[in-house]
Order: C-alpha cells, then sequence, then structure tokens
C-alpha cells in the first residue's frame, strides 16, 4: 500500500508497518504507570508517551533512473535503501521529544568521476493512524567517491508529540487496570472490545514515520516491481 505522505499515496495505519519485517526499532523509552494493550490478552507490557518509529510500505528505497530512459533494469541510475532505523526519545517533560536516526545505502551503475546525489526523505507524527500531526521534508546526501558503485550516509529527524494528548485519560486507564475477580461478569472480557477503551487507546497512540519523499511515479514503481 501506497503512504498518503507522499504524493498521490494512501494512508498506512500502525498495523501495516511490519516492523519486524523490515527491521525497524520501537521507541526505547517506557514510564511507570503507563500501560499498553495486546488485543486478546489485555495488559501485556508497559505503555510510554514516545512515539513509536517505523518506516511506511514501499517508501523504505528508491530507485532513479537515467534521464530519457525507460523503468527496466538496464537503464537503473542510482538505488538507495533506508535502513538502521534507530530511536531515542526523552518523555520528561509536557511536550516528549523523539529523534530517529537511520543510515541510506547507495548504489549507482555508472561509477566514473565523483559524484554527489540528494535524496529527500520526510519526517511525519501521525496520531492513531490516520490524523497527521505534523510533517517535515530533510535531504540526505551519497557522495560516491570516483571508481566507487556504493556509498553511505547518515540522517536524522525529529518530533515532539504532547505529552498529555499521549496519555490515557484516568477513566479509561481505571477500565483497563480495575481489579477483577473470578466469576465477575467482565472478568474474561478484553477492555480493548469496549469501543470506547479502544478509540482511547487509539487516539493517544503516536508513531513518527520517516521514509524516502518520492514522486507518484516513484511511488508506482515500487508497489508494481
Amino acid at each position: 500500500m501506497l503512504n498518503r505522505f507522499a504524493p498521490s499515496s494512501r494512508l498506512l495505519s500502525s498495523r501495516m508497518i511490519a516492523v519486524a519485517a523490515l527491521g525497524l526499532a520501537l521507541a526505547g523509552c517506557t514510564r511507570k504507570g503507563e500501560i499498553v494493550l495486546n488485543e486478546g490478552v489485555g495488559i501485556s507490557a508497559v505503555r510510554s508517551p514516545c512515539p513509536t518509529v517505523g518506516i511506511p510500505d514501499y517508501t523504505g528505497d528508491i530507485t532513479l533512473f537515467r534521464p530519457g530512459g525507460q523503468k527496466l533494469a538496464s537503464d537503473i541510475d542510482v538505488t538507495a535503501t533506508m535502513t538502521d532505523v534507530r530511536t531515542t526519545c526523552d518523555d520528561t517533560g509536557p511536550k516528549v521529544y523523539a529523534q530517529a536516526q537511520f543510515n541510506v545505502f547507495g548504489r549507482r551503475t555508472d561509477t566514473r568521476g565523483a559524484r554527489q546525489v540528494e535524496l529527500p526523505y520526510f519526517a511525519v507524527v501521525l496520531r492513531g493512524g490516520s490524523a497527521v500531526v505534523s510533517k517535515q521534508v530533510g535531504k540526505v546526501t551519497l557522495n560516491f567517491a570516483d571508481g566507487q558503485a556504493r556509498a553511505q550516509a547518515h540522517a536524522e529527524a525529529a518530533a515532539y508529540v504532547d505529552r498529555a494528548a499521549a496519555t490515557l485519560p484516568e477513566d479509561v486507564r481505571e477500565k483497563i487496570t480495575r481489579p477483577r475477580k473470578a466469576g465477575d461478569a467482565d472478568a474474561a472480557v478484553d477492555p480493548l472490545s469496549e469501543p470506547s477503551v479502544r478509540a482511547a487507546v487509539q487516539r493517544a497512540t503516536f508513531e513518527l514515520l520517516v521514509g524516502f519523499q518520492m514522486t507518484q511515479e516513484q511511488l508506482a514503481y515500487n508497489a508494481t516491481r
């Protein structure tokens, strides 16, 4: 599926990011008293106001073709992949500060001469899997040495998230953490089965998504190759 944050693409929800498959890192900070729900299981781990970090489908690699060429393997000029996403997070204040760092590995087909290739990338804060809170666009530069086919670069993106918005309301926390005794009517009921609880958890969930800022044509190429 295509990404909404590049031209003419569709929105990806948090469930579509495929963290393990893409080798992404999740936000690494936790705070006492916050909880996370695992659908069908109940309380399973500590929940943090820090956003999770990931790369949406089809935006983690980019292919550039030679001018005037066709979209064939023989016409490929430069390819690049975004990987090794790591994150840090400071959730001690009213504004949660999250920073994502990543590497870009590039390869070119013509190794003659030194060359610089600039690639734009986006950083989007998403709330509840659909609402765009903020977006920034940066550039990462690959420096190819004369005779070298490969190059590597490092880039980073950062964002602020309102801590209050990323914190579950007290009444929702009470519904989730309330002790239940065997024999109670709701003892075996998953709190997420209640629409209001599910909606509150979704509203308090934030993501920091990074990927290459691509044209509609480039996205279509990634989605159909």
